[in-house]
């Protein structure tokens, strides 16, 4: 038996399940579907690396520095746009 055949009656299973909590996660008030938001994006990031995490925050902290200090040199929005456009257009 293949593997997409093994796999095909737990993804059934799966996708029944998550019709079931859709239909009851509608009935929600907005807060606590947001709060379930929250927690199942959040719980996708098992593997963060903290290195990482501190490098980013670092070189964001940086660029708001730079931009209180008005030092950042950027783009108009409009041409960053328009350029964007001629890439994938």
């Amino acid at each position: 038996m293949s593997l997409q055949l093994e796999l095909l009656p737990r993804l059934q299973n799966m996708s029944e399940t998550a019709e079931k909590l859709k239909l009851e996660l509608s009935q929600l008030s907005a807060k606590e579907r947001a709060e379930i938001a929250y927690f199942l994006i959040h719980s996708l990031d098992e593997g963060i690396d903290d290195n990482l995490e501190m490098a980013w925050d670092t070189e964001l902290t940086q660029r708001l520095e730079d931009i209180n200090r008005k030092t950042a040199i950027g783009e108009p929005s409009s041409q960053v746009f328009s350029e964007l456009r001629e890439k994938y257009s």
